[in-house]
């Protein structure tokens, strides 16, 4: 089990092996935010961000586990993290059902809606990419309405396109390379998620706002050649 340590302005330093510590975090953007301004301080291995807390891993043969903390400890008292509403909002189009989701009309029987509630429901408000993992550029996007929470599907599929929008257990899911998954599938985006040649290769980042577009078949073909 984890040992509560020194708290800083994050949390208490937990200790998670003997070259492994962390701390918990407010929110998965502040996460995110810590473990790369964490990253940047080349003192760590490793420097990982999950939903509630952030982890870094050091070189247990050069420095000692006190010192480690103590060295965590002061660079968490001392770095920031900018409020989630300063945050970038990105418009995401999704044709939503027939061939781009697969599951559109099974998650409305089962949950007792009509497509354009759907729809409206998926396209109402404003969500926050929590985190991304899963694949890479897998983008877990947070906010998602009571009404639409659905449970994964019993069998994951083997490929899923890229830019297929999925939900399940309170997220939607999007996904920026093609392959496995097992979330409700409602849609697809035209977007381009992942671009090698890009500075950023992925489209989506930790943190950012997220508003969804319903879109028709034949303006997803038009912006899918943009």
């Amino acid at each position: 089990m984890p040992q509560d340590e020194e708290s800083t302005n994050v949390g208490p330093i937990q200790i998670y092996g003997d070259d492994i510590l962390g701390a918990s975090c407010a929110n998965p953007y502040e996460c995110q935010q810590l473990a790369e301004q964490l990253r940047e301080t080349g003192d760590w291995l490793e420097s990982v961000a999950g939903v509630d807390s952030v982890a870094v891993q050091f070189d247990a043969t050069a420095t000692g586990l006190d010192a480690a903390r103590l060295r965590l400890v002061e660079q968490l008292r001392s770095l920031s993290v900018m409020a989630g509403s300063e945050s970038p909002l990105i418009e995401i189009p999704v044709c939503y059902g027939g061939d781009f989701g697969p599951d559109f009309k099974a998650v409305l029987e089962a949950l007792g809606l009509s497509a354009d509630e759907l729809t409206a429901l998926h396209t109402a408000g404003e969500y926050r990419v929590e985190m991304l993992g899963f694949t890479p550029g897998f983008a877990y996007i947070g906010g998602l309405p009571d009404e639409l929470n659905v449970p994964r599907i019993a069998n994951p599929r083997q490929h899923v396109a890229a830019g297929s929008v999925g939900i399940a257990g309170g997220r939607s899911g999007l996904y920026a390379l093609p392959g496995p998954g097992g979330w409700s599938l409602i849609g697809r985006t035209p977007l381009r998620l992942f671009d090698a040649s890009a500075a950023q290769p992925f489209l989506l980042r930790a943190g950012m706002r997220v508003r969804f577009k319903a879109i028709d078949a034949a303006t997803y073909r038009d912006m899918e050649h943009l």
